[in-house]
């Protein structure tokens, strides 16, 4: 069981306190978090189901699934594994250019160590609490970065990500199924098509009236001066000349996810299984929007089943090997991150708060909005 993490000191208290951006305990303990059953719970319920479905419903053989592994070409898992991973370092990246946006400046090695260690919460509890825990641990590291405006650039990360997801899996799930959509599928598709309307409507709310609609409501000063803050970190880095890199940075980061399937299935190379690379991005973006749903860690559960139902149902992969495959790629992209994040989390000085690199972790004053 991991040690609980560190709190801040006095003075960091005392600011947090003061903004209003001060975190309970029990969301920044990883331990404690751990330890409650709710958690627990999020955990087992999830893994029971996915055993049960996968012995009862597709009738997985698991000394078949074993030796599917074991004939794998390793050399293509080990490509899949390395690809995923080059994710990690273009999200730091982008991390760091979005806080710059917000005139923060925080080292690309930083912003990669803190995400992965975000993510390692995000494979371990549920609620997406990882998001939270990477804004403690910047606040943690660095007095003047802002709790809310944090959550503001890690809020636009994921409209980012979502819009990434919707755009490149319609595109690739259009190029896959050129000569018919199934029907099975024709919801997913209005769904993207849903998603991507509706973060254009929720942006341009925010962006135009949000504060209005807060004042016109009487809410607290306090919480409008929160929102200000969110709000920044939300559209400081998408202006004009912010927006487009983002934009780019974004795409490579998704490509790594549908490669990583891609090569996985390339790996096992199951014979009469071939889906092609739109196949495998279309397939892994719905995996990766099925991961949003907070219901247990890093979609545990849902993914496997909604992955699995894919494969089977749109492309008639064998449920034997759809099995397989999931659990490939599942143990690449969620047990490795508990495994080198645990490592991680364990010689790290930023849960200590005294991690950053000289340099790294100082804000500009007086920060304003891009254009």
């Amino acid at each position: 069981m991991e040690p609980p993490v560190s709190q801040p000191g006095p003075d960091a208290s005392d600011d947090l306190r003061r903004q209003g951006d001060s975190q309970p305990e029990d969301t920044v303990s990883l331990g404690r978090r751990l330890r409650q059953p709710k958690t627990i719970l999020s955990i087992v319920v999830p893994i029971v189901l996915v055993v049960l479905v996968f012995r009862v419903a597709f009738n997985v053989d698991v000394a078949k699934l074993v030796q599917g592994v074991g004939q794998s070409n390793k050399l293509l898992l080990l490509v899949a594994f390395f690809v995923f991973y080059l994710g990690f370092p273009l999200r730091g990246y982008r991390w760091t250019r979005i806080l710059a946006a917000t005139r923060f400046h925080l080292g690309v090695r930083d912003g990669t160590e803190i995400l992965f260690l975000s993510w390692l919460v995000n494979c371990l509890v549920p609620a997406k609490l990882g998001d939270v825990y990477r804004a403690y641990l910047l606040k943690l590291n660095a007095s003047s970065a802002s709790l809310s405006r944090t959550f503001g650039t890690v809020f636009i990360e994921r409209l980012l990500d979502i819009f990434a997801i919707a755009v490149m899996g319609l595109a690739a799930g259009f190029w896959s199924f050129r000569k018919g959509i199934p029907t099975e599928l024709q919801p997913v598709i209005g769904l993207g098509v849903a998603v991507v309307i509706g973060m254009a409507v929720l942006l341009l709310t925010m962006r135009n009236f949000g504060r209005g609609i807060l004042v016109r409501l009487h809410v607290p000063h306090r919480f409008v001066v929160l929102y200000d803050k969110f709000e920044e970190g939300v559209f400081g880095a998408v202006g004009v000349r912010q927006l487009p890199p983002l934009v780019v940075l974004t795409g490579l980061i998704w490509a790594t996810e549908g490669f990583r399937l891609y090569f996985v299935i390339q790996a096992l190379g199951f014979p009469g299984v071939e889906m092609g690379i739109s196949g495998a991005f279309f397939v892994a973006l719905i995996g990766s929007l099925l991961t949003a749903v907070p219901l247990s860690p890093a979609g545990l559960g849902t993914v496997e089943l909604g992955v699995s139902a894919v494969l089977t149902l749109a492309y008639g992969v064998p449920p034997q090997e759809a099995a397989t495959i999931v659990i490939v790629d599942r143990v690449i992209s969620v047990f490795s991150i508990i495994v080198l994040g645990g490592i991680l989390y364990v010689v790290s000085g930023k849960r200590r708060g005294e991690g950053l690199a000289p340099g790294s972790g100082q804000a500009d004053e007086a920060p304003v909005l891009a254009t």
